[in-house]
């Protein structure tokens, strides 16, 4: 029986985002050895889209109130990198990660599937 999921964050600076998951979004976690942090995460979904080019994989935060929360971040100093825009299905930015990758976050406006 399957469990749970597993997402894997690579970065160019492991610790500096592993502190920003714990310290600014508050996930919880375990150290798995030797300061190897793994968090507890929200309730999750997937979906599969199609593409005619590479397969690829994408990991999005989702949030009841995009804006209550991009002020939160902002007033723990972090850079939004993306204005908020509107999509057929959602509201969308991203945040600056310590490591200098980006972290979309989202808002849906579909049903959603993580609480069933």
């Amino acid at each position: 029986m399957i469990s749970g999921s597993h997402v894997i964050l690579y970065s160019q600076d492991a610790e500096a985002d592993r502190t920003f998951l714990r310290d600014v979004l508050g996930f919880p976690g375990v150290d798995a050895g030797g300061g190897w942090l793994i968090f507890k995460l929200p309730p999750a979904e997937v979906a599969v889209h199609p593409t005619e080019d590479a397969p690829r994989h994408e990991f999005y935060l989702m949030c009841d109130d995009l804006h209550a929360q991009l002020g939160q971040l902002r007033a723990q100093g972090v850079e939004v990198t993306r204005p908020v825009s509107e999509q057929r299905w959602g509201l969308l930015t991203a945040v600056r990660l310590p490591s200098g990758a980006e972290l979309p976050l989202y808002q849906p406006l579909h049903p959603v599937a993580h609480s069933l």
